[in-house]
């Protein structure tokens, strides 16, 4: 194959930005150089290049197969459309988090985890998707039926994520049931007795089978090799379980004192872009800024907002002076792709794969925004 050359840019590598060039071949990282530029090679004309965005966590695709209440969309058309927002935002290596959750009274809940799976797949085989896709399963450990609908998943499906997830009132996210009745009330519109039947059921399910659940969906992850997520911890209680499960990624924890328990035993802690961009979390938990600045934020997650991932990359080094942009970048990067055991992408260096994008900032008044001009994916331009 014919070298691909990125000269006359700005490198991100693992722990320094310098001016130099980037020869690809084979779809592998072959050359990292500085100095004259090469013959025949593109010039970036100083902008940053960046590896490719690692995602472990985003249900934006349910989002398209479902863009409004009641309104479900072509699923191979919402699975393309996904894709491309995805690689537009820089993402070339995502997991998508597809919710296993079968209760059908619960409030704002439309995934198909199965169909969303199956058409990736479709879409992959014809090679129409830009990025590289993953399956992960966010199972709500509280439903009955949980554990037959993963099992049946992990039959036809190849898993590499697995989060468990206790969306119960009065339990991680939402502390108290007030929290919980607050939060889906503007969210969905519901009525007070309406909510009141939804939270007897929860709080029955979870006392049935959450217990049973969580420790049958341990067994899958350790004999399936599969990377196991913890969801919203809360108290020392939750790492301590976390621990004991094998657990390598904390997401989204919602207390100082749970994501630095987790940083801490080793697990990594995973936090919402959104949280870092917007200056705090949206529901009220502890803000991924905070985190930071205490040195127990591994990892950043777009969650809902695909675009978020590299805004937040640039934007953290200003919001904590203390951290690098080669040091951010890992964090949407590097130790996302290493938490997952993807130990072939996620940072510049030669013999790694050559998931790359090339980034330009615009000046935005009060602060910057990376735009993404261009992405390749093992070396070949996909967007």
């Amino acid at each position: 194959m014919t070298d691909t050359i990125l000269a006359n840019a700005r490198l991100v590598l693992p722990d320094e930005v310098r001016e130099g060039h980037v020869v690809l071949r084979d779809g592998r990282i072959a050359e990292i150089g500085s100095g004259a530029v090469p013959p025949g090679a593109l010039d970036l004309k100083g902008d940053y290049l960046l590896p490719g965005l690692v995602e472990l966590h985003t249900d934006h695709v349910e989002g398209h197969l479902f863009p409004r209440p009641r309104v479900r969309w072509n699923p191979l058309a919402a699975v393309i459309a996904y894709d491309a927002q995805i690689a537009a935002s820089g993402i070339t290596t995502v997991f998508d988090s597809l919710r296993v959750w079968p209760d059908r009274k619960a409030v704002g809940v439309d995934g198909d985890a199965a169909l969303i799976a199956a058409t990736v797949n479709q879409a992959a085989k014809a090679g129409l998707l830009r990025a590289e896709h993953h399956v992960h399963l966010r199972c709500e450990v509280a439903a009955d039926g949980v554990v037959e609908d993963t099992e049946d998943l992990l039959d036809d499906f190849e898993v590499r994520l697995i989060s468990l997830m206790d969306h119960t009132p009065g339990q991680r996210q939402f502390l108290s049931e007030e929290h919980f009745r607050s939060y889906y009330k503007k969210k969905s519109g519901i009525t007070d007795e309406e909510m009141d039947i939804i939270v007897a059921e929860r709080l029955r399910a979870h006392e049935l089978h959450a217990r049973t659940n969580r420790d049958r969906l341990v067994a899958h992850a350790r004999q399936r090799g599969i990377v196991l997520a913890s969801h919203d911890d809360a108290t020392d209680a939750h790492v301590t379980e976390a621990v004991a499960d094998g657990v390598a990624i904390a997401e989204f924890p919602t207390t100082e004192r749970a994501a630095a328990g987790s940083h801490q035993a080793g697990i990594r802690v995973l936090m919402g872009a959104p949280n870092l961009v917007r200056g705090g979390s949206h529901t009220g938990n502890v803000a991924a800024e905070s985190l930071a600045r205490q040195g127990v934020l591994d990892i950043l997650s777009s969650d809902y907002v695909p675009a978020s991932l590299l805004f937040a990359a640039f934007d953290l080094p200003r919001r904590v002076p203390e951290i690098s942009l080669p040091a951010a970048v890992r964090t949407v990067s590097a130790n996302p792709a290493a938490a997952a055991g993807l130990t072939d992408r996620g940072r510049i260096a030669e013999g790694l794969r050559a998931d790359l994008i090339r980034v330009t900032v615009a000046d935005a008044g009060e602060s910057a925004v990376p735009v993404v001009r261009a992405v390749w994916r093992q070396g070949e331009r996909v967007s």
